[in-house]
């Protein structure tokens, strides 16, 4: 396994992140339990969820992930090997502490404290705020359109309600998730300003369908030691190749679920799939590692969280850090992108 710092932060954690939302909807405990044995017997010790999970979010499944974690904890008693990070929901839907703004200090109270007790432990590596309050540009959207009347916590008042429970023990670091360069330079410069915990990540989404993470968020994670923890890295198992020629894998999340991953209906998709489909079996490389390891080698990453719904493709995904990608594979790939940029953003 490879690492990379966290941050300014003395952590290393490992570069692939085990995703786990689909654990206690897709999959079941018995299974996440095998994920996470054989995850950390890999080397893999950091680990990543969030109060909304499982996938797709409904009220009957809010916060099953990470339940499924903490009776992981419980039974193995090894929470001090694993690097966790988990997450507080944006602006939300009803069932959770009756929607609407989060990161006002008694709903992060709340919502902290909920984290913890499922998770039964008595800290967090790093609490991340899973999408912004404001009206921006997130989860596939293009075309900002500004409010001036919008509603939203200031980020000094969230970053001091964020060092309560920093102060508290709770948790340990900070991080931002579906940020943009706006967003994470004045988080950045209030840290700075006011003395204030300072955020170590950025979790967005980047893949070899989305690289638009290059554009204004590498430089600052490079310069700033902000690195990126890279979500849906195999773009929901486009990248796998399974869904090629309008295969649809009976239980896959495509299949299950396809009204909630519209982001990927776009028309260049198929075309650039097959384009990186051909490179990885010119040269005899799985399509998955070979997507993966481009992102896991790229300096502004600091790890990418992989989500299996099954033994083999954990054991495929984490495989990725060994792979070796040449100069000429690198340059095919990025042709691919000048040819097709970034057709699900």
């Amino acid at each position: 396994m490879n690492y990379k710092k966290l941050g300014n932060t003395d952590l290393d954690v490992s570069t692939i992140c085990l995703g786990t939302m689909t654990w206690g909807e897709q999959n079941t405990q018995e299974e996440g339990f095998e994920q996470m044995n054989y995850a950390l017997d890999q080397g893999v010790n950091f680990w990543d969820t969030a109060e909304l999970y499982s996938v797709p979010p409904k009220k009957e499944t809010f916060g099953h992930t990470e339940i499924v974690i903490g009776n992981w904890f419980k039974k193995t008693k090894k929470r001090n090997q694993i690097i966790l990070a988990t997450k507080i929901s944006g602006p939300a839907r009803q069932y959770i502490r009756g929607g609407g703004n989060n990161y006002g200090l008694e709903k992060m109270t709340a919502a902290v404290d909920g984290s913890l007790k499922r998770l039964q432990t008595d800290y967090i590596d790093l609490y991340q705020l899973h999408w912004p309050e404001r009206n921006t540009n997130m989860f596939g959207k293009l075309g900002y359109e500004h409010s001036d009347n919008e509603n939203w916590n200031r980020f000094e008042d969230v970053l001091g309600n964020l060092k309560r429970f920093v102060d508290y023990g709770k948790i340990r670091n900070i991080g931002l998730s579906n940020e943009t360069p706006w967003g994470v330079n004045k988080y950045l410069e209030l840290s700075k300003e006011k003395s204030l915990p300072r955020m170590m990540s950025i979790q967005n989404p980047y893949s070899l369908l989305n690289r638009s993470y290059e554009v204004g968020l590498a430089e600052i994670s490079i310069r700033d030691k902000i690195g990126l923890l890279a979500y849906s890295p195999l773009a929901s198992g486009f990248l796998t190749g399974k869904y090629r020629n309008d295969e649809l894998p009976k239980n896959s999340r495509i299949e299950r679920d396809g009204d909630f991953w519209t982001r990927y209906n776009k028309p260049n998709r198929n075309n650039a799939i097959e384009e990186y489909y051909k490179i990885s079996n010119n040269h005899g490389l799985d399509m998955a590692q070979m997507s993966l390891k481009f992102l896991e080698i790229q300096p502004f990453v600091t790890s990418l969280i992989i989500g299996a719904t099954t033994m083999e493709q954990l054991k495929t995904n984490i495989e990725s850090v060994n792979v070796n990608l040449s100069d000429d594979i690198i340059k095919e790939i990025n042709k691919v992108q000048t040819i097709y940029p970034n057709p699900c953003p």
